[in-house]
């Protein structure tokens, strides 16, 4: 376990204990802050190891905000997404038995590209997406996107938040609905990242130092957003987003 300790820098450290707080940013709304946790974990630890190291502390994250705004979720829809949701987490879990780190890294990138991008589009045009219908086929097609990547990258907050975007959900209730929908989402993965050999003992004690930084950062978002608007927030974490996704992408 030293040896483990030992390869983290000041540097890591110093991101880790951001990226930690950015968890909880994250489960107070700010579905878009969801991508800077993704690439911190992914430039300390490697992309496909981080998603092990991530998934304890983003449950930690959902089970604080269930207990803050679980009161308010929305049944239909996390009934309605569940099922294509495993689907997709099957899928995913699949991808990464074959998956090398060297291909893992651009694919991770390429999903964080993509995400922000949709991001970005929906920041621009908030009723993007708002004429889609609410059929089955959108709604399970939706479901499995969130499951492959939640799997893959742990980045499917941007997916299934344009999917409550879509149907009109009001904000108690989408915060609610996706606080319940990801606890129980990736408590359900827990299995297939110990499969992975991507959760130990090691991995856990590096929750167990940070995960008191997610409360933090839950209290942190409820005050952003009484202080400047979430449009504006999120377009910072965005950009930075985009720029870092390029990295891994190109490296």
């Amino acid at each position: 376990m030293s040896e483990f300790y030992d390869q983290l820098s000041l540097i890591n450290w110093v991101l880790l204990v951001i990226a930690a707080i950015g968890i909880g940013v994250t489960k107070s709304g700010f579905s878009g802050v969801s991508l800077l946790h993704v690439l911190v974990f992914a430039h300390v630890f490697g992309a496909k190891a981080s998603t092990g190291v991530v998934l304890p502390m983003l449950i930690v994250g959902d089970v604080l905000a269930m207990l803050m705004f679980g009161k308010h979720a929305d049944w239909v829809y996390v009934r309605r997404m569940m099922p294509p949701a495993i689907i997709g987490v099957l899928i995913g879990w699949m991808l990464m038995h074959r998956l090398s780190e060297s291909l893992y890294r651009p694919i991770t990138g390429g999903i964080i590209l993509m995400l922000a991008s949709m991001q970005l589009a929906r920041l621009r045009n908030e009723n993007w997406l708002a004429s889609i219908p609410h059929s089955t086929i959108f709604a399970w097609g939706m479901g499995i996107a969130v499951g492959v990547t939640t799997m893959l990258a742990n980045a499917a907050g941007p997916v299934f938040g344009l999917f409550l975007i879509s149907i009109g959900l009001p904000k108690k209730e989408f915060v609610g609905t996706a606080a319940w929908f990801f606890l129980i989402l990736n408590v359900l993965k827990i299995p297939f990242s110990w499969n992975l050999g991507l959760i130990g003992e090691q991995s856990l004690m590096v929750n167990a130092l940070l995960a008191p930084l997610i409360l933090l950062g839950l209290f942190a978002g409820r005050a952003i957003a009484k202080g400047i608007s979430q449009k504006s927030f999120e377009m910072v974490i965005l950009v930075l987003s985009i720029v870092a996704a390029m990295q891994l992408l190109l490296v």
